[in-house]
């Protein structure tokens, strides 16, 4: 069984997920605000669903497929979102996606947290390209994304549907060459 990473910025702790963050990601992912703008975290959130979500992560990383970690305080331990890459091996490319509690929202903690999976994904994993989309009326998450480097791409209009409205996507991405062009402090 592979070991997840543990990986540490300024401010937080990036880490597997344990059963006893269950109660918290309901409560957090489960606010109708995180849910509205993230694609797969549905609402509402019943109990269980957060043990059951856990489940896939250790077989999809050990597949190579996908890493999910909680993102947490690093003096407090606090359970503050989620961040992690769905892996795409044959391509050498993988899918940033990320969740912050609304209680914390616009403190930076999801960029800080990203700039640490990033890194990962190009330093640990081999990875050329990181990609990353969100929902146009959701531009927060696009800033998320300018401040990691990455490029707007493209616009993919009535590309998804949920809760029965078509949205725009708006898509995001940085080739490792990139990465490492940038300043230290913008990629750690």
């Amino acid at each position: 069984m592979k070991d997840y990473p543990r990986l540490t910025t300024r401010r937080l702790l990036l880490r597997g997920f344990d059963p006893s963050d269950a109660a918290r990601v309901e409560r957090l992912a489960g606010d109708f605000a995180v849910a509205d703008t993230t694609l797969e975290i549905p609402h509402p959130y019943l109990p269980g669903m957060a043990i059951e979500w856990f489940a896939t992560h250790q077989p999809k990383f050990e597949a190579g497929e996908m890493i999910a970690l909680a993102i947490t305080g690093r003096e407090s331990g606090e359970l503050i979102g989620a961040v992690g890459l769905s892996i795409r091996q044959r391509f050498d490319r993988a899918e940033l996606g990320y969740w912050i509690g609304k209680p914390y929202w616009g403190r930076g903690y999801c960029t800080e947290a990203a700039q640490a999976v990033v890194a990962y994904g190009f330093t640990q994993l081999g990875l050329n390209r990181i990609f990353a989309v969100h929902f146009r009326r959701n531009p927060a998450s696009g800033r998320v994304m300018q401040k990691l480097g990455m490029k707007q791409e493209g616009l993919f209009r009535q590309h998804i549907k949920k809760w029965d409205r078509y949205e725009d996507e708006v898509i995001y991405g940085i080739l490792k060459s990139e990465w490492e062009a940038l300043a230290p402090d913008n990629r750690s």
